[in-house]
């Protein structure tokens, strides 16, 4: 029988990797016959599905000076918690009324009671679930125990009660088994492993006449490697490595970086522009024209999206410190292109046994490194084959199906196999 399934989180619009896996498991929930809404203080979704509330997002004014004060002091003083209870019942309101508007059978929050962003919406839902008893699965993506930022703070009493809470009638998903591993260490809660994924039981759309250009806009040449790094500008990311590889290849290359700094600051960019003169690395920085939508410029010039530019890169690099999972790495594989990676946690243990074939780095890059993509990008037929090989274990790890099976089995715990 369809179900009426909510997602709610602080936004659902762009790129970002929430999102972007929120609308694969909408694809695949709706595939299996249910209907999926959206609530949200950002949204790119039908309005006839969509519940917009601004406060839910983290960059509401008042969100941001409330979260500044929850992780600026050590003792909470009695006015703060005043506001945060004030702001939690306003948003509950809205909580209850999105289930009330499209009949919601069961919610699915996608990281907003993993990261605490936007405390009074944490605790707004915390109670909900714990009042109406209505089915949640709770999607992690990042816990707020991995980002040193949040540990000091004088709302522990608030983190420790919803991020997660310890319900019931909640199933708690973690996209990696280092999550799983310290979800139940920390809280005692158990979790379902759901990895991100592609849609690798369909390959990619063609270079059509729209993207035929894209090297000729970026201005690299036909003879000129197109070396993409296809992330935001942070400082987890290890952009400087990617510089260092593209400079000691000692070939004509371009480093093409995707996507701006976002709301991180801007002080790691400076950082990688700098890095790049000083190494002699070409590079362009191009998030003015990669949206998640074609469209053009206010100059008149084209606004390509990453899916455009993927199928030209020569290779595309990935030398990140840290990551909850790998979005870029994924990606890579559907558009089989070959790929430098960096060893960091996940990789090593979730990703790394299932066999891949990429050009490794472990947390520096040695002359081996060098020497092993220069002989790559002199060898198609070679790169061919292990984009073969990587796209056929994507299908078989990391696929749409993957998700499919592991939704099932959750929903028939609350409803039966009968009723799904």
């Amino acid at each position: 029988m369809s179900k009426n399934i909510g997602f709610i989180s602080f936004r659902f619009a762009g790129t970002d990797g929430v999102s972007l896996e929120t609308y694969k498991w909408d694809h695949v929930l709706t595939e299996l016959g249910h209907k999926c809404f959206y609530m949200g203080g950002e949204l790119d979704t039908p309005d006839e599905i969509s519940y917009f509330h601004d406060e839910l997002h983290f960059q509401h004014p008042e969100i941001r000076r409330l979260y500044s004060e929850c992780f600026g002091l050590t003792n909470r003083p009695e006015r703060l918690t005043k506001e945060l209870h004030n702001r939690r019942e306003a948003i509950k309101k809205h909580i209850y009324n999105f289930i009330k508007k499209f009949n919601i059978d069961l919610i699915i929050p996608q990281n907003t009671l993993t990261i605490p962003l936007n405390i009074p919406l944490g605790m707004a839902l915390t109670e909900v679930i714990a009042e109406s008893g209505i089915p949640v699965i709770a999607h992690h993506h990042d816990f707020f125990w991995e980002r040193k930022r949040f540990l000091r703070n004088c709302v522990w009493d608030y983190i420790n009660s919803c991020y997660p809470p310890h319900l019931p009638n909640i199933k708690h998903v973690v996209i990696n088994s280092s999550a799983g591993n310290q979800l139940a260490l920390r809280t005692g809660i158990s979790s379902t492993l759901i990895p991100n994924v592609m849609h690798f039981e369909q390959e990619p759309d063609p270079v059509d006449e729209y993207s035929s250009d894209v090297r000729e806009a970026l201005g690299i040449e036909n003879d000129e490697l197109l070396v993409l790094q296809p992330t935001r500008v942070v400082q987890r990311k290890g952009i400087e490595h990617a510089l260092e590889l593209v400079a000691r290849l000692n070939m004509k290359a371009t480093l093409v970086i995707s996507h701006a700094s976002g709301d991180e600051g801007y002080e790691y960019q400076q950082r990688v522009q700098e890095y790049a003169e000083m190494v002699g690395t070409k590079t362009l920085f191009v998030q003015d024209i990669i949206a998640d939508k074609r469209g053009m410029t206010s100059d008149g010039r084209k606004i390509y999206t990453l899916e455009d530019i993927y199928p030209h890169a020569d290779l595309v690099t990935y030398p990140s410190l840290v990551e909850g999972f790998g979005n870029a790495f994924l990606e890579t594989l559907w558009f089989k292109k070959p790929i430098l990676v960096n060893n960091y946690s996940i990789y090593s243990t979730d990703i790394k046994p299932k066999g891949f074939q990429v050009i490794e780095m472990d947390n520096f890059i040695s002359s081996e490194t060098i020497e092993t993509t220069r002989k790559l990008m002199h060898d198609k037929d070679e790169v061919d084959r292990m984009a073969e090989v990587n796209y056929n274990l994507g299908l078989k790890y990391y696929s749409y199906g993957v998700v499919r099976q592991k939704l099932q089995t959750l929903l028939a715990e609350f409803f039966g196999t009968g009723d799904i």
